[in-house]
């Protein structure tokens, strides 16, 4: 009860600061509607909030987006830029529908192909349409500073990115936050996993127009008359059901997905990492550890600038406890059960972003570090000139016989493994709450892991009590040793934090849950085994045959506390966040009911054989 009086009156202060916002927008902002040309003579529409006090000249602050400008026509925003001090400071805001959505004209292709090359008019993309916005922005419209920002989340994250690519000289900041930067990795699939709740529900929604013809029709979310995923997508069965039972081939951007489940040529175009060169723009990416949808996108976007771009010294990076965009709205103080130890999100609104933005904007002094994380376990904000940063030690945590964890190898000269027999037709829920599973329910990050103690197709392996912290900082890689029956298998590792019994709740504890125990969820990746050695050219796996099988867990920065225990999970099922496996080497997107078998894999954790993960401990 008191957390749910705490949630109510954090929900009231808020809205009571969006109507102020509001009313101030519509006392001290002119909104104006256009339809900017490109060179190919396409018009993309945007709408212009500009301040009604033009005594001095503004920087424009711009988001390009694919999720609609509206409200179209004489209705203002409830809020405009990134966050409320950004309102009251006075800055130019440009929303706009890109190519192909909403009121803009032109043909929509997802996650647009970028051009290394632009020999005509007709050689268009993301780029070029910032590029042309930009140029007309400047001569059209008055008392602007001549300098342009760009900012945006998830999908408006990518557009970001590709502003980036425009490399027009005006453009003198932008921050890409939780960018999608190659959609096989980020929200489609995980090392080959296809990610099932997060697409299915959404590409309807999604799919607003098919054609040229500008609208402010959107798309019919679907309805799945349960909030029960589980039972839902067990019911629906092999994935190649969504058609026929459900969309019947009627969303072109679902069969993208469908016709396209290896990391080929398709893809490949869409990955806008590829591009990140020479780029003279500075730039703050942002993302949260817990983005359940682009995760990736944020830590490779960051590395990729850094790496490709060595003589800008103006890449930041900020990475906080947060969900899919958390730092934009709200406290950003839990999730789920796990306590953050107070507010982050305005930390990054008004002591990083705002800063950015007001120095390269406006030439206001600035006191940021080149990375900005924050270190889950202790709750506390740590600045680095790099990341990783650079005191830590590669160091290889082993799984060992009898479901031990320890950095020390296995000695052992017998063949050791665990196994257990995995069941397409009962997989290992992602929730404990299977009816609540129609959706992603972000809070998996961090949940308690205690609902699959009885699972037997769930291994476990654990250290001793810790004697000190262990603070691991970077990316994990899981070095697996696996034998399995069958020709293809998923495999899901998940490191966790194990709290002491004598752990005490919090203010957001859950009814019925004791932080006694608690098997916090810290960082967990998928691998769908055919890709272990190529996303782009599938292998079958030997039946009975020992096959190591790597992948990366990304990077986390996280304190396992003195008195804790760091565990690690193993499993080959993770419903309904992943489609299932068949376990038999076949086109899992066109598989058949009968293609799916049960299969017994092996996890070995011998000295011939051993099983680790790879991960870089703070010195």
């Amino acid at each position: 009860m008191k957390k749910l009086f705490f949630l109510i009156s954090c929900l009231i202060s808020l809205t009571a600061c969006a109507q102020d916002d509001a009313a101030y927008i519509k006392a001290n902002y002119s909104k104006h509607e256009y339809q900017i040309p490109m060179r190919d003579g396409k018009k993309l529409f945007t709408s212009v909030y500009i301040p009604n006090d033009q005594s001095k000249k503004y920087p424009f602050m711009m988001d390009r987006t694919c999720y609609s400008v509206a409200p179209y026509g004489a209705d203002y925003k409830l809020s405009i830029g990134p966050s409320p001090k950004f309102i009251h400071d006075g800055y130019i805001f440009v929303y706009q529908d890109v190519r192909g959505r909403w009121m803009s004209e032109g043909i929509y292709e997802e996650m647009t192909p970028e051009l290394e090359i632009h020999k005509t008019n007709k050689d268009v993309d993301e780029g070029t349409d910032t590029y042309d916005t930009i140029d007309w922005l400047l001569k059209n419209i008055p008392n602007n500073n001549g300098k342009v920002g760009a900012w945006g989340i998830s999908y408006p994250g990518f557009y970001t990115t590709t502003a980036l690519l425009s490399r027009h000289p005006a453009l003198v900041a932008a921050s890409p936050q939780a960018p999608i930067a190659d959609l096989w990795r980020d929200d489609g699939w995980h090392n080959g996993a296809f990610f099932l709740v997060a697409n299915f529900g959404f590409y309807p929604g999604f799919t607003n127009r098919q054609d040229d013809k500008p609208t402010q029709h959107r798309g019919t979310p679907f309805n799945a008359g349960t909030r029960d995923g589980y039972d839902f997508f067990m019911k629906m069965g092999p994935m190649k059901n969504t058609n026929d039972k459900y969309y019947k081939d009627t969303i072109r951007l679902w069969n993208e997905m469908i016709d396209h489940p290896d990391y080929d040529q398709h893809w490949k175009d869409r990955n806008v990492l590829t591009h990140l060169h020479d780029i003279k723009t500075a730039v703050l990416v942002t993302g949260g550890w817990y983005d359940a949808e682009d995760l990736y996108g944020a830590i490779n976007t960051y590395k990729t600038l850094v790496k490709k771009n060595p003589a800008n010294a103006h890449i930041y990076f900020a990475m906080g406890p947060w969900v899919h965009g958390g730092w934009a709205r709200g406290l950003g103080d839990h999730l789920g059960d796990v306590d953050f130890g107070g507010p982050q999100g305005p930390h990054y609104r008004d002591d990083i972003e705002y800063r950015f933005f007001s120095h390269y904007l406006k030439g206001t002094p600035m006191a940021i570090p080149n990375v900005s994380t924050f270190e889950t376990g202790t709750n506390k904000w740590k600045s680095y000139d790099v990341w990783p940063p650079r005191n830590t030690e590669d160091r290889e945590l082993y799984l060992l016989p009898g479901g031990k964890l320890s950095f020390k190898a296995p000695v052992a000269i017998t063949d050791s493994y665990d196994e257990y027999v995995s069941d397409p037709a009962n997989p290992v829920p992602f929730v404990a709450d299977k009816s609540q599973t129609m959706d992603m329910q972000r809070e998996y990050m961090t949940a308690d892991q205690r609902f699959l103690a009885d699972r037997k197709d769930v291994l476990n392996y654990q250290t001793d009590v810790l004697d000190k912290d262990v603070t691991i900082a970077g990316n994990i890689w899981a070095n697996l040793k696996v034998a399995t029956t069958g020709t293809d298998a998923d495999f899901v590792v998940k490191v966790l934090d194990v709290y002491p019994d004598t752990a005490s709740n919090n203010k957001f504890t859950g009814t019925g849950v004791k932080m006694a125990g608690y098997e916090q969820m810290v960082r967990s990746e998928p691998i769908r085994g055919k890709y272990r050695n190529s996303f782009e050219h599938p292998e079958p796996f030997v039946p009975g045959q020992v096959t190591p099988v790597n992948f990366e867990l990304q990077d986390v920065l996280h304190t396992f506390k003195k008195g804790h225990k760091i565990m690690v999970q193993v499993q080959s099922t993770w419903f309904p966040l992943i489609d299932r496996n068949p376990q038999t080497f076949v086109n899992i997107m066109k598989a058949n009911e009968s293609d799916f078998k049960k299969a017994t894999h092996r996890i070995y954790t011998s000295k011939e054989h051993p099983s680790f993960l790879k991960v870089r401990v703070v010195e």
